[in-house]
């Protein structure tokens, strides 16, 4: 019973997603929902202006009712293991939306002001931080925050105090990952499609039907965007949708109790945050110690998907790499977790 859950919130996910595009696409365009594309990107990117964004809801949409229709299988099934997992998965699911709310006002503000400007970058760390800080706190009141962490080739690693803010920048930093990441047709969307199913079949084999039905939903959500956001783009996900997909990745592998899987299963999205801090550090350490004062650069442009556009790769092709990256991954991550455990 519990593996028809997961089926269903899968399915459930996909068609929601899919089907809910013929109507909320229309309506983005009627509302005139068009995307405003930054300056600074690539020069034909400008092709892609007035694209309808937000389109993240889709996923959103279709992860919260294949969720909510595979619940009443799993307690028909009374799912085993932590006995706590419900509240787990509650908290998991009200935090990825709160992120999500984040990524709704920032659009919001994005498409009535017709200009790539929302959110203030400080007002946008500042809401969050708070969510983080309230996701980490509810985890500690529930007795679900262990400083002893398992890490790859070190093994358990007691953090003590210095957990908790590495936690938060971890959080938030992941959230900020995957909404850099969402920068060419299909790549968020497919990336993560596949980092949700490494996690569910790492839930699975540990036996947590609840998270395991959520990751479930999220893939089939993710899957279901994809068709209208696959090159050339129909819809983008807006940071709704980055904002959402960066708080379920953290929420999940904390609420597993495993926040060493979220490194592992969102690598792609932390190379793509790392490349962005590399080229600014440099491009400012450069222009003030240089003879000529000139600020250097180590990629054509950051995040790197637009190193490897500038560098002649088609946007379908870095989605396709970037994807298989993103396999080979899960694939360490279930070695890691569930093989040598």
């Amino acid at each position: 019973m519990e593996r028809i859950a997961i089926i269903i919130a899968a399915l459930a996910g996909l068609a929601v997603a899919g089907l809910s595009g013929f109507l909320l696409i229309p309506y983005l365009r009627k509302l005139k929902f068009g995307q405003t594309i930054k300056e600074i990107g690539p020069t034909w990117h400008k092709n892609k202006q007035g694209t309808p964004t937000m389109g993240g809801i889709l996923f959103i949409l279709g992860s919260v009712v294949g969720l909510l229709v595979s619940v009443p299988v799993l307690l028909g099934a009374e799912a085993g293991g932590d006995p706590m997992e419900p509240g787990l998965l509650v908290l998991g699911v009200f935090t990825a939306l709160a992120f999500g709310a984040i990524g709704f006002v920032d659009d919001w503000l994005k498409v009535a002001r017709k200009q790539n400007l929302g959110l203030r970058a400080r007002a946008k760390l500042v809401m969050q931080s708070a969510v983080a800080i309230c996701f980490l706190v509810s985890l500690q009141l529930m007795g679900r925050l262990s400083t002893l962490v398992k890490l790859p080739f070190f093994g358990e690693v007691e953090f003590g105090w210095l957990f908790y803010p590495l936690s938060f920048l971890l959080i938030v930093g992941m959230t900020n990952a995957v909404n850099l990441t969402d920068g060419v047709d299909g790549l968020c969307g497919s990336v993560s499609t596949f980092v949700m199913i490494g996690y569910l079949v790492i839930l699975i084999s540990f036996g947590r039907a609840y998270l395991s039905a959520w990751a479930a939903a999220l893939a089939g959500g993710c899957l279901g965007f994809v068709c209208w956001n696959f090159y050339p783009a129909k819809v983008f996900m807006g940071d709704v949708g980055s904002l959402f997909l960066g708080g379920a990745v953290a929420a999940i592998g904390y609420c597993m109790g495993r926040p060493d899987l979220v490194i592992i299963l969102g690598l792609l999205y932390l190379i793509e945050a790392a490349t962005v801090m590399l080229q600014m550090g440099f491009f400012k350490l450069t222009k003030r110690f240089s003879k000529d004062h000139q600020g250097r650069r180590i990629f054509k442009m950051t995040p790197i998907h637009h190193h490897f556009e500038m560098s002649g790769w088609s946007e379908v092709a870095i989605d396709v790499t970037f994807c298989l990256f993103t396999i080979l991954c899960a694939v360490g991550a279930y070695i890691y977790a569930v093989i040598l455990g």
